[in-house]
């Protein structure tokens, strides 16, 4: 067995090392295919956003500018919880008997307990600037809708939430403290919204999905003047917004004279994904760095690995613009499984094109194997970690133990994207041996891919 590099069990960052940028990925992807309106399917304008964002937040969608300033309001925001801790995983590398170096990026010690705060209060931000009073949004597994509720909170905004009504089943302590933050939560779809009404009147039973909510979250913005949409992944200014997570971890594993071979995380929509992977991805693309950037996303939701690349709606409803994207159809509805943040159509435009150019790869994993690597961290690290999360963790165990078989002593960063105290349901209902795997069969896929729009 080779010897491991030893180091601080956490590493950390002085406050006055909080990055002043956010590291914009798109500088460095060329021939993106635009976003197309979709009403007319010509290329979206600033002028077409406006209805439901600020415009701040709509330069930052379409700039080219590798790196924008954080607002001084947001940074002193921040340093209530950040830099966060970069930490060596010791307890499950001793488990594993690997020869890896394992870190970890820990983003649960803020208020919302996940990654979602770092784009919720910039978004809040700005929209209080433009004096808008209320925003909407969706959320999967609650951790989103929490982190807008809190960021609200700090800027005085009223906040409504269309909570996927799986996740609001399964996860009723993520409604109330989103409640307790001050947020109106309705279970989506909801007869609130036209589009909510239309899969009722359909599906009465209807377990809701991500694209529904967002259709719901977002004629609510459009049907408002003082309201508008917030989103908590997929587009690129809130990718813009978490790769703090990953300009951190940079600088973090540079004090410790290290640099990672493998970096994981999960994906859903790519906020989290692409958080800690696009500034090692800038490395990779213009320093040559050798780095693999894995991907882990659900086998019951595998937008990268058995998607299509093809232009398709963000939502059900057809409200938002259409996106050159790997996605499952718009109209995808999938099965109840607890990783409910990772049950999107569709995943980031960036994300995809990284994926479609081979600079990254992706996993899919089952939800069974996923928890037991949870159970493995919790009793190794001390640290529940959210269902999400513990499918980076999952990718991260079968690498390190790859270097068991190998030799090789390779150092792999992952991103704790949030705690899962509040998803005690999902571990409650694994460790009673009631979850079940579900892998998305290729009939449903080819039945959901025949509703991409014709462009």
């Amino acid at each position: 067995m080779m010897s491991k590099k030893h180091v601080p069990y956490r590493v950390y960052l002085e406050e006055r090392e909080l990055p002043e940028c956010w590291y914009n990925f798109r500088a460095d992807m060329p021939n993106l295919s635009p976003y197309l309106n979709p009403a007319t399917q010509k290329p979206v304008t600033p002028d077409d956003m406006l209805a439901i964002f600020p415009m701040e937040l709509i330069q930052q969608e379409m700039s080219d500018e590798r790196y924008i300033p954080i607002p001084e309001e947001v940074r002193e925001l921040y340093r209530s919880f950040r830099p966060s801790p970069l930490c060596r995983a010791y307890g499950l590398e001793k488990l594993l008997d690997t020869p890896a170096r394992i870190y970890y990026k820990y983003e649960g010690n803020n208020p919302s307990g996940s990654h979602k705060l770092n784009t919720a209060i910039p978004q809040a931000y700005y929209n209080k600037k433009a004096g808008i009073k209320r925003l909407a949004t969706e959320t999967g597994a609650g951790q989103w809708g929490t982190a807008l509720s809190v960021a609200s909170q700090m800027f005085g905004l009223e906040c409504t939430v269309y909570m996927v009504k799986v996740s609001y089943q399964q996860k009723p302590y993520r409604k109330a403290i989103m409640q307790a933050y001050g947020a109106t939560v309705n279970p989506s779809p909801s007869p609130l919204t036209q589009a909510g009404r239309k899969i009722l009147e359909r599906d009465p039973n209807s377990l809701g999905s991500l694209g529904i909510a967002i259709s719901e979250a977002v004629e609510d913005a459009a049907t408002h003047d003082d309201t508008n949409y917030a989103l908590g992944s997929v587009l690129n200014h809130v990718l813009l917004h978490q790769t703090i997570i990953g300009l951190e971890a940079r600088k973090q594993m540079e004090k410790i004279d290290e640099y990672p071979d493998v970096v994981v995380a999960c994906c859903g929509g790519g906020s989290n994904f692409g958080g800690i992977a696009f500034p090692f991805l800038h490395d990779k693309i213009r320093e040559g760095k050798k780095i693999e950037l894995i991907a882990a996303e659900p086998a019951a939701c595998p937008t990268l690995t058995k998607g299509k690349f093809a232009y398709d709606f963000g939502d059900v409803a057809q409200m938002t613009p259409i996106m050159e994207m790997y996605t499952l159809g718009h109209g995808f509805i999938p099965p109840g499984i607890h990783a409910g943040g990772l049950r999107y159509h569709g995943d980031s435009v960036l994300v995809s094109k990284a994926y479609k150019d081979g600079l990254i790869d992706a996993r899919a994993v089952h939800q069974t194997e996923v928890f037991k690597a949870a159970i493995q961290f919790a009793r190794t690290e001390l640290i529940l970690p959210a269902p999400e999360s513990a499918h980076a963790i999952k990718v991260a165990i079968d690498e390190a133990l790859k270097c068991k078989e190998t030799g090789e002593s390779k150092c792999i960063l992952f991103c704790l994207s949030g705690h899962g105290n509040f998803d005690l349901t999902a571990y409650e209902e694994y460790m009673a041996g009631n979850l079940q795997d579900y892998e998305y069969p290729d009939e449903l896929l080819n039945e959901g891919l025949k509703t991409l729009p014709k462009i």
